[in-house]
């Protein structure tokens, strides 16, 4: 007996605003000025979305596209799954029957077979078929006086079912059309609707033996689908409703924690709308050790270098007004009382220059006071100390008739701003001249200290109290000790600070009444500054 194997036939799918410009051409006056009556219109403030809103929404837009995405890979698996099993199923079937015409013999005669409704008949009583599977074979009809297809002259054979094995979901074999169907099929598989679902079909052609003729079959193999289908159904349903409620789960977490998280973030928006330049106290209560905890800390510290700015602002303010009210008084006192005397006019002519002179040396040191804060203000570069104190020394000499002496010179290089160490170190040596006398000693010199290079100035003059170690480097203050006369606005030692501090340093002072003083330029060496 002989068969033809399955068919690997192709297998079935399964802001502005408009209005003219100032000052564009044409216009008739571009320096006229517009006037507004009555209060203009607030600016429409944009709508804000919350954050915490914003917050549960990404989470749970996330967590949704993953739930979808879990969904679509369980669905393809299972249904992969499914679809494997079938086809396992189908080939399983298919190779047994192979194998069983193949061998041609009855198992218990030990006979060959001598036509195709035996062959199928023998093998069907052998198989016990899944449940969901259907199992039979189909024999062709044929008829010849002759023996017509090589049969017995004058043979006749029924064509018919044949089916053994517990009923299946439906007996497709019993509905000719549905045969039809699949034996007509050109295809060696495929899907066929039936009242119990959709079947998946294989089918392997039979022929009878070549030397005894006779009729001709199909063994068809069908596996009803809709059983695995509806598992796969309500698995996909339960998985899906596990996941939304897991969203909604996900979704009150995302707006509790969000709400959690932000409450630092709304107590500085909060304190930020309260703060004003008048009132600048209100701090936040920082608790835990998160970002949002170094969030509201660095907020804290920055109020407190804003109340430091605006308080020194307005002391800054209020010493420049007074410092530059007393000149500005003495200049229109002396120019409202000039007479037509050339001698006086010209004694008038000198003490305002003068007074002008020293409101433009204020001028000059207030802006520099205001530069010592821009990133530009040093210009750091490679310097040999030994020379930069020598420079430093003859300039001082001319600064009074003092006995200068040269103490040491540091030997080697340091990165710094020679011009605004020299400018500082010569500031602290004018303001020795001003509180000594004519002959006095003065002693400059430098040297290593570790890892800092140190400028002093040492000078015989009264001292400075203890008390007043502080005050003297603020700006508009000057010492009790100052020589009389001394016409300097205050300026001179916040200027040295503010130098040493943008070179990452200090000002020491060592002084005491009646013991002179020395002060000390500390710069950091180890610290390369860009």
């Amino acid at each position: 007996m002989t068969t033809e194997g399955r068919r690997d036939s192709p297998t079935e799918d399964l802001s502005g605003v408009p209005g003219d410009t100032w000052g564009a051409p044409g216009s008739p006056d571009t320096n006229s000025t517009m006037v507004m009556e009555g209060p203009q219109p607030e600016m429409p403030q944009k709508r804000r979305v919350p954050a915490r809103l914003l917050i549960m929404a990404w989470v749970v837009l996330l967590m949704a596209a993953v739930l979808v995405l879990v969904n679509v890979l369980t669905w393809s698996a299972l249904t992969a799954r499914n679809d494997d099993r079938v086809d396992s199923a189908l080939s399983q079937e298919t190779n047994e029957f192979q194998e069983f015409a193949g061998v041609g013999r009855d198992p218990d005669t030990g006979e060959h077979f001598t036509d195709v409704s035996t062959l199928f008949a023998v093998h069907l009583k052998r198989q016990y078929p899944d449940e969901a599977e259907i199992l039979f074979g189909w024999v062709e009809e044929t008829s010849s006086a002759d023996g017509g297809a090589g049969g017995a002259p004058g043979a006749t054979a029924q064509a018919g079912r044949i089916r053994q094995g517990q009923e299946p979901p439906f007996d497709v074999s019993a509905e000719p059309d549905m045969v039809a169907d699949i034996l007509e099929s050109p295809r060696g598989r495929g899907t066929l609707d039936t009242p119990a679902g959709p079947m998946r079909w294989e089918k392997v052609r039979a022929l009878p033996p070549g030397d005894q003729g006779g009729a001709a079959g199909w063994f068809v193999i069908g596996y009803f689908t809709e059983a695995d289908d509806d598992v796969v159904v309500s698995t996909m349903q339960t998985i899906a409703l596990v996941s939304l409620v897991g969203l909604a789960a996900v979704s009150s977490a995302a707006w509790w924690v969000a709400g959690r998280i932000l409450t630092p973030v709304r107590l500085v928006r909060q304190t930020a709308a309260h703060i004003t330049e008048e009132d600048l106290t209100r701090r936040i209560d920082v608790s835990g050790r998160d970002d949002i905890a170094a969030l509201a800390e660095q907020f804290n510290s920055m109020l407190d270098r804003l109340e430091g700015a605006f308080t020194a602002q307005r002391r800054f303010v209020d010493d420049a007004g007074h410092e530059l009210r007393t000149p500005i008084t003495i200049v229109r006192g002396h120019l409202e009382l000039m007479g037509d005397d050339p001698e006086e006019r010209r004694e008038v002519v000198r003490l305002v220059t003068d007074e002008l002179d020293r409101m433009g040396r204020i001028v000059e040191d207030l802006l520099l006071l205001a530069k010592a804060q821009q990133p530009d203000f040093l210009r750091s570069e490679e310097v040999s100390l030994a020379e930069l104190t020598s420079d430093i020394d003859a300039k001082v000499r001319r600064l009074g008739d003092r006995d200068w002496r040269l103490e040491s010179m540091a030997e080697g290089g340091a990165r710094l701003d020679p011009q605004r160490v020299t400018q500082a170190v010569v500031q602290l040596a004018a303001n020795a001249v001003r509180h000594t006398e004519r002959g006095s000693t003065l002693r400059v010199g430098s040297a290593f200290s570790g890892g800092d290079v140190l400028f002093w100035v040492t000078d015989q003059g009264p001292g400075i109290p203890p008390e007043e170690h502080g005050r003297i480097f603020e700006r508009f203050s000057r010492g009790g000790g100052a020589a009389r006369g001394d016409r300097g606005a205050g300026l001179g030692l916040a200027i040295v600070r503010a130098i040493a501090e943008a070179h990452h340093g200090r000002v020491d002072l060592r002084s005491a009444p009646g013991a002179g003083s020395t002060f000390t330029l500390v710069i950091p060496t180890g610290r390369r500054y860009v």
